[in-house]
């Protein structure tokens, strides 16, 4: 039988093997890197992307909150008004109570009666005055309350003619002043009631 002597095809094949697998594995390497790459600049690009969002966002916020500055300062520009329109109102509204009191008072008051001083705070009055004498601060007291503008009369003090020395006694009186409603007021709670029967 004849011997063939495989070894150097043996060994060309296998040279050739290493050759292609190192090949193979260069190509791997370098696709691998590409891939790496690839995918590197992919989530730079995103990061930058969404960086570049966030600072939109970002200058919008700061806009939006610029905004909601200007308008709370509407705000409180429109509740300033809006407490000042009620004050004229409420200034508006009683300027006839006050006539009102005064003419009730004057009513009031009766002969040998004089009045001193008068004083206002909110819906009190308080009235300082001297009087021939005491039945007539008691004349006074009952006309207050039966006056349709003021009521509730309250003598504070008095003192007798001999402790003033003036021949007249000094008194301090307090009462209420009503709040009478206005035509519009009392329209509406006409409107308002129900038809019972």
């Amino acid at each position: 039988m004849a011997r063939i002597n495989l070894l150097p095809w043996r060994e060309t094949e296998r040279r050739r093997r290493q050759k292609e697998f190192a090949i193979a594995a260069a190509f791997a390497v370098a696709a691998v890197l590409m891939l790496g790459l690839a995918s590197r600049f992919q989530v730079e690009a995103m990061i930058q992307s969404q960086e570049s969002r966030n600072d939109f966002l970002e200058g919008e916020i700061r806009r939006l909150n610029a905004r909601i500055k200007e308008i709370e300062k509407l705000e409180e520009t429109k509740a300033n008004l809006l407490a000042r329109m009620n004050v004229i109102q409420q200034l508006q509204e009683s300027r006839p109570e006050v006539v009102h009191l005064f003419d009730e008072v004057v009513r009031a008051i009766p002969e040998g009666v004089y009045l001193t001083r008068l004083t206002q705070s909110g819906g009190q009055v308080v009235v300082e005055g001297r009087a021939q004498s005491n039945a007539r601060v008691s004349a006074f007291m009952r006309n207050i309350q039966a006056s349709a503008w003021i009521d509730n009369p309250d003598l504070l003090l008095i003192e007798n003619k001999d402790q003033t020395g003036t021949g007249l006694s000094h008194f301090r009186l307090g009462f209420a002043q009503r709040r009478m409603e206005s035509d519009d007021d009392q329209a509406a709670h006409a409107t308002v009631s129900p038809d019972l029967g």
